[in-house]
């Protein structure tokens, strides 16, 4: 064999191995692909044998209108006849605490609804859990922090040693207010503690509303101390210790017929079901690099500290 039909020759392998390569990745990608569409048609469904629902409400706690959809199409599905939510949450904004709560009322109009304390449901996590009927915690859950926070960082001192100085053009004085980038401005200061006030008594009356409290009763619950599962029962922040299977005892007690049903977790759909769901697994989405929230002014929390 010469040179150049040995040339050809390796040619040709060469050309075969690039296309088996392509061909394998075509393949494979196929595969995902239709897996992808697979998981993607199942992504959402639903069950429809009578059932009692579980929603989870785990971390902060913000305006989410995704989750506050999904809390409808429980109050609307007819085959979840109840539903136990499982909390594990420290609070989060005053505004999606709100929404949360009323979006889980709304289902109590209908259906009986229980509440199941984790490790904690505090300040917002607590204003979800008394939206329930009845509410339950383990005796060292930890719950209460009834109050409202909003907290901004001070950086002047900072800017002053660095020699930085911010050149701000507002219409007035309290336009922007409070910011990190100069000192407190006294009546925004004012203004700020005002709203505060305003979110606290509303919270406050919330908590009296739902658990029956006025007077010294309320007082002593609604200063932002935190409580075990026993100190809340004993300050009549819940109703009983325990867990999944008095969650169970509760609603059997309410409706005789809920005691052979099983529970169905509803959960609300990933931002990357399906074929999106896989690539994240291989790290070519950006779950692999992680997500940045975009810069938020001051915001009012019901958030356990």
């Amino acid at each position: 064999m010469d040179v150049l039909e040995r040339d050809f020759y390796e040619e040709r392998r060469r050309k075969w191995r690039r296309n088996a390569f392509w061909r394998g990745f075509a393949v494979a990608f196929g595969v995902l692909f239709l897996i992808g569409l697979i998981v993607g048609s199942t992504a959402g469904m639903r069950p429809a044998s009578p059932h009692i629902a579980v929603f989870e409400i785990n971390d902060i706690i913000f305006d989410d209108p995704q989750r506050d959809a999904l809390l409808a199409e429980i109050r609307d599905a007819e085959a979840a006849k109840a539903v136990m939510l499982r909390i594990n949450s420290p609070g989060g904004t005053t505004v999606g605490s709100e929404a949360l709560h009323e979006a889980i009322r709304d289902i109590a109009e209908t259906k009986p609804v229980v509440a199941v304390i984790g490790e904690v449901a505090a300040s917002g996590g607590y204003i979800a859990a008394i939206a329930a009927d009845h509410v339950i915690a383990r005796g060292n859950s930890i719950t209460g922090s009834i109050g409202v926070i909003m907290e901004y960082p001070d950086v002047t001192g900072l800017m002053e040693t660095l020699g930085v100085e911010m050149e701000t053009i507002r219409s007035s004085d309290l336009k922007a207010e409070p910011s990190p980038f100069r000192p407190a401005n006294p009546r925004a200061t004012i203004l700020q503690q005002a709203m505060i006030d305003d979110s606290y008594q509303w919270f406050r009356s919330l908590v009296g509303e739902r658990r029956n409290l006025s007077g010294n009763a309320l007082d002593e619950v609604a200063n932002g101390t935190v409580f075990t599962g026993r100190m809340a029962l004993e300050n009549q922040l819940i109703d009983a210790i325990g867990g999944a299977d008095e969650a169970r005892d509760y609603l059997e007690s309410v409706d005789a017929s809920l005691s052979d049903l099983s529970y169905e977790l509803w959960e609300m759909p990933r931002e990357e079901d399906g074929l999106g769901w896989l690539l994240g697994k291989f790290g070519m989405t950006d779950r692999f690099f992680g997500r940045f929230s975009p810069g938020q002014g001051p915001l009012l929390y019901s958030i356990f500290k």
